[in-house]
């Protein structure tokens, strides 16, 4: 197990928390919709200073050469930031953060399962029976 890939998982997904919290504040303010504009217009222009000060090692020629489902990222970046906005702001924090961590689990899973990632997935009943706690634990956590 590789700890440095992971502590930076780690960081993204708190991050993703407090993300989702100040995006839902902003959204009570602007409106869903307006909100995800906001707060990816802000993303575009770090990004944007990112790759003019040349310190990213990567290369925007290679973009030709990717296959076309590889900028479907876009699209989803704008539900991903609607989506959370909107279910921390009328879910709450916990709630709304079970549902998302529980489905990114599954859908990983499944996305492993299928050969869909770069790497070797073996799914076996130790990660099967993992999948079946998630869900009853994400039940547990959500049930009213």
């Amino acid at each position: 197990m590789r700890l440095g890939p992971l502590a930076i998982a780690a960081v993204a997904g708190a991050s993703m928390a407090v993300q989702g919290t100040l995006n839902a504040i902003l959204g009570k303010h602007v409106g869903g919709f307006e909100a995800s504009f906001i707060v990816h217009m802000i993303g575009a222009a770090l990004l944007g200073l990112a790759l003019l000060t040349g310190i990213t090692g990567g290369s925007l020629k290679g973009a030709a050469q990717a296959p076309w489902h590889s900028f479907l990222g876009g699209p989803l970046s704008v539900l991903i930031i609607w989506g959370v906005l909107t279910s921390v702001g009328e879910a709450g924090v916990s709630a709304a953060n079970t549902a998302i961590v529980s489905s990114q689990i599954l859908a990983a899973l499944a996305l492993d399962a299928l050969g869909l990632s770069s790497r070797e997935f073996n799914f076996t009943w130790m990660k099967a029976i993992g999948a079946i706690l998630l869900i009853a634990g994400t039940y547990m956590l959500l049930k009213e």
